[in-house]
Formats: structure tokens, C-alpha cells, sequence
């Protein structure tokens, strides 16, 4: 099954992932599971940096690259497609990096591992965090 994470969960996995629901840590363990981490996501870091409202041990060009390889978390494009499919979405939710996550995992047959429970309300297959 391949997993697209949120940026909270994969957040938590790096730093309490004793925090993770059951079922959702199941999934991130079981090594047939692909996991996957949106270029979306890696934006989101880079803003909330910028921001001082994620402090990182080091600059997020570095330590999320490292901690992909590292976890063997691939890395996921955004693509046109994709952007683009965000104009379809009911706004059921005002989070931008979470609609494309949703149309990401739609379009490219995931499970996105989240724990935002404004998301149910999208025909999306989820895990919950």
C-alpha cells in the first residue's frame, strides 16, 4: 500500500511517535507499505520556518532531505495535475496544503496517513494518525 503522510505525522514520527493512533502506526511499520512525502508538504515546512512557527535542529534543505533518505520515505511530486484537481474539491476544508494532499492521494491511488479530521469529509481513502 503506498502512504502519502501529513506534515503533522510525519512530524510525529520523528519525534513522538508514541502519539501516533494504532492503526496508523501499524501501517508506517509494515515494510510492504511505500511511504510518501509531498513536495506540498516540504512547502509547508519551509514556510512555518520561515516563520519561526516550526523550529527545526537545522534548515528545513537539509533536514528534511536527510531524514527521507534516512527513513526511506520517497519523495512525491506536485504536478500539474494535481494543482489543478484543487479546483474540483467541495471546500469542506480551507487548508491549502491539505487539499492537494487530498487530490494528490486521490490521483495517484494512496492512503493519506493524517490525523485532521476535517478531511473525512472528502471521499479519500484515510488512515488516521
Amino acid at each position: 500500500m503506498n502512504l502519502l503522510l501529513d506534515i503533522h505525522v510525519w512530524l510525529r514520527t520523528l519525534t513522538v511517535p508514541e502519539r501516533i493512533g494504532a492503526e496508523a502506526f501499524a501501517a508506517l511499520s509494515d515494510p510492504a507499505n511505500t511511504l510518501y512525502l509531498s513536495a506540498a508538504s516540504s512547502w509547508e515546512i519551509a514556510i512555518k520556518y520561515r516563520l519561526g512557527k516550526l523550529p527545526l535542529p537545522e534548515p528545513p534543505d537539509s533536514f528534511v532531505p536527510a531524514r527521507l533518505i534516512r527513513d526511506g520515505i520517497l519523495p512525491l511530486a506536485v504536478e500539474h495535475r494535481h494543482a489543478l484537481a484543487v479546483a474540483t474539491l467541495p471546500d469542506h476544508h480551507a487548508d491549502p496544503f491539505d487539499r492537494l494532499l487530498v487530490c494528490q492521494a486521490g490521483m495517484d491511488g494512496m492512503h493519506l496517513v493524517s490525523h485532521d479530521k476535517t478531511l473525512s469529509a472528502y471521499q479519500a481513502h484515510i488512515i488516521w494518525a
